[in-house]
């Protein structure tokens, strides 16, 4: 016992707690935003986003052939690109599908919508990591950030002494942060 009053753990707690929390600040920020809009996923798509731009061609002959019309509408619009398909729905409308998207011309106006489905900058880079889409050393790396979570909740909790702490209020808000998840589990698994 005496050995262990003579340790400073406290001390050593707190400089673990400190630095592991500063390491771990970047990617806490990272999976923090990126669980925020991954929850919301029935709300919106955190990963993609659809753009829409009108372009006004002038009309265009809806007897010519689906193939010529095609190539006639993407002369017009001064897109070099192959398409990947076409298709005419009905003799007003010429749908062309390119590789990162889509023109769909109404014939007799002569305007075309063009339609694309775009990753979102930071989240799409952000949510592939959180599910770990990179694999390989993105893996050790996510692992070495859930052990230092780990790390800092243990640490956490034996940071403050006396009424603030684990032995006082800090057994208390353990608890309820310990029920909480555990009681949700128990609604969701068994009760729902």
């Amino acid at each position: 016992m005496h050995l262990l009053k003579r340790i400073p753990w406290r001390r050593w707690n707190r400089a673990l707690h400190r630095d592991i929390g500063y390491l771990a600040a970047g990617l806490t920020v990272l999976y923090a935003i990126s669980g925020l809009a991954i929850n919301h996923m029935a709300d919106w798509n955190p990963n993609y986003r659809v753009v829409q731009a009108w372009r006004e061609v002038g009309p265009l002959p809806g007897d010519l052939p689906e193939e010529e019309l095609t190539r006639l509408l993407l002369a017009r619009l001064k897109v070099a690109e192959q398409p990947r398909a076409s298709f005419q729905p009905d003799q007003d409308t010429l749908d062309v599908f390119m590789k990162q998207g889509k023109y769909s011309a109404d014939l007799p106006t002569g305007r075309v919508l063009y339609e694309a489905v775009q990753p979102r900058p930071v989240l799409y880079a952000f949510n592939r990591l959180h599910i770990n889409a990179p694999k390989q050393a993105w893996t050790y790396l996510a692992d070495l950030y859930a052990l230092g979570l780990l790390t800092l909740g243990i640490t956490g909790l034996f940071i403050l002494r006396g009424p603030n702490g684990i032995t006082g209020r800090g057994a208390w808000l353990t608890a309820i942060g310990c029920a909480v998840p555990l009681l949700y589990w128990v609604w969701w698994a068994f009760l729902r």
